[in-house]
């Protein structure tokens, strides 16, 4: 994710310095620093919460392809490193090869 950003916006920039401290800060003291009731921060990958869902009752939704048609030309516009995939009924937003974050629907 550090990558993704050090290629888009300096490290002095006002933005960067923003998204880092009210977005990414909180995130990685949580995930790095805190352990037991301290930590609320726990990613997991996408098959364990597939698994949860599924053991909940509940079916995979198809994504809409309007949703990735509407995305890829947009972070192909930002930035040629960052990627997105359909596969497995998710949606992976990559950064040259890494996968940074994926979603799904659930009904």
């Amino acid at each position: 994710m550090f990558e993704s950003i050090d290629v888009i916006l300096p490290r002095n920039h006002k933005e960067r310095i923003n998204v880092e401290q009210h977005c990414l800060a909180s995130n990685n003291v949580n995930i790095i620093a805190c352990e037991g009731a301290e930590r609320i921060e726990r990613h997991e990958l996408l098959g364990k919460w597939k698994s949860r869902f599924s053991m909940a009752g509940f079916e995979p939704y198809p994504l809409s392809s309007v949703v990735s048609a509407t995305i890829r030309p947009l972070l192909k516009d930002y930035n040629n490193g960052y990627e997105i995939e359909e596969r497995d009924g998710a949606l992976y937003l990559g950064w040259v090869d890494r996968i940074l974050v994926s979603s799904c629907a659930w009904k």
